[in-house]
């Protein structure tokens, strides 16, 4: 393929891309906002906070992942000019959201098992319970804001997400100022973490809210025919199109996300100190991933909607250019982090002992912000063409196998085989990085066999 077909690619791909990174930058702005905050607050608060997140994103991660089997089925539908269809396709999501929310909130509001898991202390413990709690009613409104993004994204319109989440970011950074530290001459306690959960509450449902008033009244969603309709019954065969593709989809996305929350919650057991280092480092990693998310829902979005319009050549190309494209930027970002990695952790903290705890852990930010990009965008590119039972298979071996249970190893030299120097947090951080480097390699490997495997079809 020449430079000015890709040249041409990356000009499709970036219009879409960077209002989805923009957004994701504002939903990461919550956690970010909320660990600098409680940083600052105590280190208590703060192991309280690695250890609630890593069950919050556990839950709430694997759920988003089966409401978002909607955007590429949307985005084909939108390719081919299916636009009722596709609209009904958003209440059908919005039933799924609200029946996963049961489970998954109870999940929340009873979160013994991560309490075991962590080995926390009583008032680690304590905290996280109050955290959680918040988080447990704040989840509905997430799910079904989920399904309003899978569905704007797919359309192309993925400013309209944008424009909530900043607003939502907006209203979450003075709550969570004021409950976390407290207002006194306002009557406000300081809370700690909990504050965190409640201005998250608060937020999350101001988002929901003012995006049902969206689909209401702005003109673009009358083509989808989804004004002066409500909501529409439940109908058990698109239900069921949408779990299939969304459980392998959720599935896989949990084992992602639970095999990096889940060194949090082992790490806990190394005390607080080295959790809230490893916090610091994973908020880091998680900042630096919204480029490669938002490259990936964008040229995933394009290659739906090309295989709805049934132009399959120019699908095959768009996937392939995103993987390079994305490839590319993420090991400029990842080297300029590398360089600057102590100032970028003392931007966090001043604690010395934390700053200590985390700088052996930025240092592998590079390698693995590079591995997490290609494995993102390879993914994506496979649900656009409705794939998603084999990148399952590659998570659960690489993320898992290799990098969770790998990292126990020699984080805590079970086999006393590990280098004192792989030992402790840095250990997970060592097989999560190679466990992310296998699932990368594989995944793109898969989708470059497949796209030949169209190519001879065609």
């Amino acid at each position: 393929m020449t430079a000015d077909s890709f040249a041409a690619s990356v000009r499709r791909i970036t219009p879409l891309a960077w209002p989805v990174f923009i957004g994701q930058l504002a939903v990461l702005g919550f956690s970010t906002v909320d660990t600098v905050l409680v940083a600052r607050h105590s280190a208590t608060d703060l192991a309280a906070l690695a250890v609630g997140s890593a069950a919050f994103v556990t839950v709430f991660i694997g759920l988003m992942g089966v409401v978002l089997a909607v955007s590429p089925i949307v985005g084909q539908l939108f390719g081919a000019q299916r636009l009722e269809e596709a609209g009904h396709q958003l209440h059908q999501a919005v039933w799924l959201a609200l029946g996963l929310t049961i489970a998954g909130s109870l999940v929340l509001a009873f979160p013994a098992p991560f309490l075991a898991l962590s080995k926390a202390s009583p008032e680690v413990a304590h905290k996280v319970r109050g955290y959680l709690l918040a988080l447990a009613f704040s989840l509905p409104a997430s799910l079904l804001f989920t399904a309003y993004r899978g569905f704007n994204v797919a359309v192309s319109r993925p400013k309209a997400v944008m424009a909530l989440q900043i607003a939502g970011l907006g209203l979450k950074v003075p709550l969570s100022i004021a409950l976390i530290s407290g207002v006194p001459a306002w009557g406000v306690p300081a809370m700690g973490v909990q504050g965190c959960g409640i201005a998250t509450l608060i937020a999350m449902w101001a988002q929901v809210l003012v995006a049902l008033v969206v689909l209401r009244r702005d003109p673009f969603y009358r083509q989808f025919h989804l004004r002066g309709r409500g909501l529409l019954p439940p109908h058990w065969a698109s239900l069921k199109a949408l779990l299939r593709l969304g459980v392998p989809m959720g599935l896989a996305i949990l084992i992602e996300v639970t095999g990096f929350a889940f060194m949090a919650i082992f790490i806990a057991r190394l005390g607080d100190i080295p959790v809230a280092g490893h916090q610091i480092a994973a908020n880091l990693v998680a900042l630096l991933f919204m480029m490669p998310l938002g490259l990936s829902n964008a040229t995933s979005t394009l290659v739906a909607q090309r295989i709805g319009a049934d132009d399959l050549r120019d699908a095959r190309r768009l996937g392939w250019h995103g993987l390079q494209f994305t490839l590319l930027v993420a090991v400029v970002v990842g080297s300029v982090v590398f360089v600057g990695r102590e100032a970028v952790v003392r931007l966090y903290t001043n604690n010395p002992a934390v700053v200590a705890a985390a700088l052996p852990l930025v240092a592998w930010v590079a390698l693995f912000h590079a591995a997490d990009a290609v494995q993102t965008v390879a993914a994506f590119v496979l649900r656009a063409w409705r794939i998603a039972t084999v990148p399952l298979v590659i998570y659960a071996v690489a993320l898992w196998g290799v990098g969770l249970a790998g990292g126990y190893v020699l984080a805590f030299d079970s086999w006393h085989i590990a280098p004192l120097a792989w030992q402790g947090a840095r250990g997970f951080w060592i097989a999560a990085t190679a466990g992310l480097a296998l699932a990368a390699t594989a995944l793109a490997l898969f989708l470059i066999w497949m796209l030949r495997q169209q190519r001879q079809r065609a």
